[in-house]
């Protein structure tokens, strides 16, 4: 088993290596200047699918040493609070008509964009993706929380990039005949801008919410042996293997 989750993040780590340098270099690079929807693929894989992979791929006794915010902190909820303000302020940056069109203008910025993302986005999967010593672990609700407000923040500059009617991006050019026009070009952009958070926060939601759920079921009294459940005196003893009511 121990072999198998390590040829496992070996190969997590292979996939989040080969998906951030497939944005950073041709042809991917090139497309993401010509094109709305490449450069949606490319904000996306910097914003989560990229940190979620290397977060994954790194061995869970390594995470404190090379995660951020992995240590004994006492405040978890102050630390994913930080973590999440800097990641909703960077992915609102970034999808600004004038910074996506300065990178389709300027393919160098397209560095910056990785190394900032890439360093919100693993602080947020950081807190997600655990485990971590019992002081510093978020609780399932607020992990689950913090995993639906920063889809969600994405979601929202989906819609209105998907529900605007004009084009938001004046740098990528449509002209060619038979080409991708404008509309579509910002349509497919939306849909993967919903798409990919999806695939990638809905999982943690599902399984946060259930395991919260699940460990909720069953009150210590439930659980109690019969032999430890008090008979009041001067009742009869209760046949043996049989349980009494809890009559407090």
């Amino acid at each position: 088993m121990s072999a198998l989750l390590t040829r496992a993040r070996f190969w997590l780590g292979v996939a989040a290596v080969l998906l951030i340098a497939s944005m950073l270099l041709p042809p991917g690079v090139g497309y993401a200047r010509q094109y709305a929807f490449a450069q949606a693929l490319q904000f996306v894989i910097f914003a989560v699918a990229g940190p979620a992979l290397l977060v994954l791929a790194t061995p869970w006794r390594a995470r404190p040493a090379l995660l951020p915010g992995t240590g004994r902190s006492r405040r978890p909820a102050a630390r994913a609070t930080i973590w999440l303000a800097a990641f909703i302020a960077l992915v609102i940056i970034w999808r600004l008509p004038e910074a996506v069109n300065a990178l389709a203008r300027h393919p160098a910025l397209a560095a910056v964009e990785m190394i900032t993302l890439l360093a919100a986005g693993i602080g947020i999967w950081a807190e997600l993706a655990g485990p971590r010593p019992a002081p510093a672990r978020l609780p399932r609700p607020a992990r689950a929380a913090l995993a639906a407000a920063a889809m969600w923040t994405i979601w929202v500059l989906a819609y209105l990039t998907g529900m605007s009617g004009a084009s938001w991006f004046a740098a990528y050019h449509h002209g060619a005949p038979g080409g991708l026009g404008a509309a579509a070009d910002q349509q497919i952009a939306a849909a993967i801008l919903w798409a990919v958070p999806a695939l990638c926060f809905l999982p943690v939601l599902y399984v946060t919410v259930i395991g919260w759920l699940g460990s909720g079921t069953g009150s210590a009294a439930d659980q109690r042996p019969a032999a430890a459940v008090s008979t009041p005196a001067g009742w009869p003893r209760p046949p043996r293997g049989w349980r009494s009511p809890d009559l407090r």
